[in-house]
C-alpha cells in the first residue's frame, strides 16, 4: 500500500511540476529536483533511500533505448568523432584527473576509491543537458553530438567504475583494465546488434499491435540482461538495439504498431525523465544526515566537496577546447569538416549537468568503505551543483552568444519540398498500378486525397501567425466540429442501448483515429510559424534550370490576373522568373502558376510573399 500510494505520489508530482515549469519557462528537471530537496526536510515524508539497482537496471536501461530509439544513426554516424572524444576520452580523463583530485583533498581515501568516484561524476547525464538544448533552441549539431555522449559516456564511466571497485577488493592490473574495456565495447555491441536483429525479425512475422509494442517495451531488457550477464556492456547494447531499431523502424509494416510504440513510449520516457530528477532531490536530506559523522571533521568535507566541484566544472572546457580544434590542423580533416566557431565548444563545454546515474553510482561502492560517506555527498554536490549553476545559466549563455538555432522558417520549406517529392513518389506508383477497370471516381479521389496533404505544407509557408488559416486548416477546424458533433450522437445512441458495445466501440475508434490526423493541422494554426525562407537549404541539391534563373525585381503590387479574370481568390503568390508572370500557387483555386509552366515551358518560379526568397524548378521538382 505504501509502495503504491508513492508511486501514485511520484507521478502526480511530476505532471504538476512538469506543467508549472512549462507555464513559467523554468527547466522541468531542475524545477523537480528542488521540489525533491524541499520534499526531503517535509516531517510527514519518509527517508527515501535510492536503491541503485532500480536505477541501474530499472531505469537507466529504458532511458537510453528511448533516446537511442530517436537518435539519427546518420547524425550520430557524422559527429562519432566528437562523440568518441566526449563519451570515452573526456570520461576516462575525468576519472583519472577527478580522482587525483580528491586524493589530493583527501589522502585518506583509498586511492582507487578516488578513482571511483572520478569515474562517478564524469559523464554528463543524459536527459538533463537535451532536454535544456532542445528547449532553448541550440543549433542541431550541438544537440546531436550532446545527446550521441549521453548514449554512450555511461557505458565507459561504469566500466572505469567497475575497475576501480575491483582495484578496492585486490590488485588490478592494467591488462585487466584494457581486457575490460575490449570485453565491454565488443561485448555490448555484439548482443545490440543481436538484440536489434531478433526483434527486427520479430516484428516482421507478427501484425498485433499489442505484441508489437510489448516487444518494443521489453527491448532494452532484451539488450540489457544478456550483456551484463557475460560482464559487457548492458548499456552500450542497449543503445545499439536504440539506434539500429529506430533506423529500421519506419521501413518496417504496421504503421498502427510504429503509432502505438511511439506513443506508449512517450509516456514511459515523459514519467521516467523527469521522475529521476524527483529522485534526486529526495537524497538531499539522508546524505546530509551522514556526514557530520565522519572522521574527516565538517568543514573540512564541505570545502573538500566544494573543490571538487570546481574541477568537474573547469576540466570538461580543457578538454573539449583542445580536442574540438587539434584534430582539425591536420588538413585532411578540416578539409572534411571545418573548425566550428568557438561558441560551439563553449556551450557544449557549459552543458556538463550530471544527473541520477551519478548518485546511483556512488552508492554501489561498497558498505564497509572508509570515508563512503563523504564520497556520496562529493557526487550529490556536484549533481546539484552543476544542474544548478549550469542547468539555469545555460540559456543565458546561448542568448548570450549569439548561436542560432534550427530555423522554423526552413523546416517549414524543407518539409513541403520533401512532401512534395513524397507525393511526386506516390501519384507515380498509383499510375503503375492503374487497372482498366478500376473506377475513376476512385483514381480522381486517390489524387485529389494525396495532392491536398502535400500542398498543405506548402499553404503554412507565407502564413503569418496572426493571419487567417490556409484552407487545410480550415478544413481542419471544420472537420474537427463535425468529429465532435458525430461523437455526440455516438455517445446519445449508446445511452439508448439500441446498439452493441462493440460496434459503438468500433465506430468512436474510427472518430478517434481521423480526429489524431487533423491534430497536426491544428497545431500549425497556433505555431506562429512566420514562413519566412532566407537560407534555404537544397534538399533535393542543384540544377541547371536554378543555377541560371536569375533573381527578378518584385511588383509594388503583385497580384494573379486570372484570378481577377476569374473571379477566384489566390492562396499564395509565385512569379515566374523568365518572364515575370505573376500567379497563384496549386493550393488557389486556380492554380495559375503551374498552369502558366504547361503553358510556357517557363522552369523556376520564386514566392513573392512577404520575406520568402525560394524558388522552384517545376522541370527538376527541386527546391532552391
Amino acid at each position: 500500500m505504501d509502495i503504491a500510494l508513492g508511486l501514485l505520489a511520484i507521478v502526480a508530482v511530476v505532471c504538476a511540476a512538469s506543467a508549472l515549469g512549462r507555464r513559467v519557462n523554468v527547466p522541468v528537471p531542475l524545477l523537480l529536483a528542488m521540489v525533491g530537496v524541499a520534499g526531503s526536510f517535509l516531517p510527514f515524508i519518509p527517508p527515501v533511500e535510492l536503491n541503485p539497482e532500480l536505477v541501474l537496471v530499472g531505469l537507466l536501461p529504458p532511458l537510453l533505448y528511448a533516446a537511442a530509439f530517436r537518435t539519427s544513426l546518420f547524425d550520430f554516424s557524422s559527429n562519432r568523432r566528437s562523440i568518441g572524444l566526449l563519451s570515452v576520452g573526456y570520461v576516462v580523463f575525468g576519472t583519472l584527473t577527478v580522482g587525483l583530485v580528491v586524493w589530493w583533498l583527501f589522502p585518506e581515501i583509498p586511492l582507487a576509491a578516488a578513482f571511483a568516484l572520478g569515474a562517478v561524476v564524469a559523464p554528463p547525464d543524459a536527459v538533463a543537458a537535451t532536454a535544456i538544448a532542445r528547449r532553448v533552441g541550440m543549433p542541431r549539431r550541438i544537440v546531436n553530438i550532446l545527446e550521441g555522449e549521453s548514449l554512450v559516456n555511461d557505458a565507459t564511466a561504469l566500466v572505469c567504475l567497475r575497475a576501480a571497485t575491483a582495484a578496492l577488493a585486490g590488485s588490478v592490473s592494467a591488462l585487466d583494465v584494457a581486457g575490460g574495456f575490449v570485453l565491454a565495447a565488443g561485448g555490448g555491441v555484439a548482443v545490440g546488434l543481436a538484440a536489434a536483429y531478433v526483434l527486427t525479425e520479430i516484428r516482421k512475422r507478427i501484425s498485433s499491435v499489442a505484441i508489437n509494442t510489448s516487444a518494443s517495451l521489453a527491448a532494452p531488457l532484451v539488450a540489457f540482461l544478456p550483456a551484463e550477464a557475460i560482464h559487457a556492456s548492458g548499456v552500450l547494447a542497449v543503445v545499439v538495439t536504440g539506434l539500429v531499431m529506430g533506423t529500421k523502424a519506419p521501413s518496417m509494416p504496421n504503421g498502427a504498431a510504429r503509432q502505438s510504440a511511439r506513443s506508449n513510449w512517450d509516456t514511459v520516457q515523459f514519467l521516467l525523465e523527469n521522475a529521476v530528477f524527483l529522485l534526486i532531490g529526495l537524497q538531499a536530506r539522508s546524505i546530509l544526515d551522514s556526514v557530520p559523522d565522519d572522521s574527516l571533521g565538517a568543514g573540512r568535507v564541505w570545502l573538500g566537496c566544494a573543490a571538487i566541484l570546481l574541477a568537474v566544472l573547469v576540466l570538461r572546457p580543457v578538454w573539449v577546447f583542445p580536442t574540438t580544434y587539434l584534430p582539425r590542423l591536420v588538413p585532411a580533416v578540416r578539409r572534411k569538416d571545418p573548425a566550428p566557431p568557438w561558441q560551439f565548444p563553449a556551450i557544449v563545454s557549459w552543458a556538463g549537468m550530471r544527473g541520477v546515474v551519478t548518485l546511483a553510482a556512488v552508492l554501489t561502492l561498497p558498505d564497509g568503505l572508509e570515508h563512503r560517506s563523504v564520497l556520496v555527498l562529493a557526487a550529490m554536490v556536484v549533481v546539484a551543483g552543476t544542474l544548478v549553476l549550469q542547468g539555469f545559466t545555460l540559456p543565458a549563455l546561448v542568448r548570450v552568444l549569439r548561436v542560432p538555432g534550427p530555423d522554423k522558417r526552413e523546416d517549414a520549406l524543407n518539409q513541403a519540398s520533401l512532401m512534395q517529392l513524397a507525393t511526386a513518389a506516390g501519384l507515380e506508383r498509383l499510375e503503375q498500378l492503374r487497372r482498366e477497370g478500376d473506377p475513376p471516381e476512385v483514381m480522381d479521389m486517390l489524387r485529389r486525397r494525396t495532392q491536398e496533404r502535400g500542398l498543405a505544407a506548402w499553404e503554412r509557408l507565407g502564413r503569418p501567425g496572426s493571419e487567417a488559416a490556409t484552407p487545410s486548416q480550415r478544413y481542419a477546424q471544420l472537420r474537427m466540429a463535425m468529429l465532435e458533433a458525430e461523437r455526440d450522437k455516438v455517445l446519445e445512441l449508446r445511452r439508448g442501448g439500441d446498439f452493441a458495445h462493440e460496434v459503438l466501440s468500433e465506430v468512436l475508434e474510427r472518430l478517434d483515429i481521423e480526429e489524431s490526423m487533423l491534430d497536426a493541422a491544428l497545431n500549425e494554426l497556433g505555431s506562429g510559424l512566420d514562413g519566412r525562407g532566407e537560407g534555404l537549404a537544397q534538399p533535393g541539391g542543384s540544377c541547371g534550370h536554378l543555377a541560371a534563373a536569375m533573381p527578378a525585381p518584385v511588383p509594388d503590387s503583385p497580384a494573379c490576373a486570372a484570378c481577377a479574370r476569374e473571379g477566384t481568390a489566390p492562396v499564395h503568390l509565385r512569379m515566374c522568373l523568365a518572364c515575370g508572370n505573376v500567379a497563384c500557387c496549386d493550393s488557389s483555386p486556380g492554380r495559375h502558376a503551374h498552369r502558366h509552366f504547361n503553358e510556357s515551358g517557363h522552369p523556376v518560379m520564386r514566392s513573392i510573399e512577404p520575406g520568402e526568397q525560394w524558388r522552384w524548378c517545376y522541370v527538376d521538382d527541386l527546391l532552391g
